[in-house]
């Protein structure tokens, strides 16, 4: 089993300067144009691999709480009334 080691000092340092001073046509400036908020990603690259992992099960259990709760829910569990269009 592979296990992933977190970024090095040098290999932070480096893809946090992409990140924030991307070349000019890369994908990445096309994702900073297209909205994507960059400085998440780097937050995300400060974190160990296991810490990483920890958020995104934090999350989806956060997601499957909320699911939960609108079946629970009787006014979120009716759907929507159809729109009036002749």
């Amino acid at each position: 089993m592979r296990r992933w080691q977190p970024l090095s000092e040098e290999e932070l340092a480096g893809a946090e300067h992409r990140l924030r001073n991307p070349r000019p046509g890369s994908k990445i400036e096309a994702a900073q144009r297209y909205g994507v908020d960059l400085s998440l990603l780097i937050e995300n690259l400060r974190l160990t691999p296991a810490e990483r992992a920890q958020r995104m099960h934090d999350a989806a259990d956060a997601v499957r709480q909320l699911r939960g709760a609108a079946r629970r829910s009787p006014t979120l569990a009716t759907p929507w009334p159809a729109s009036n269009t002749r």
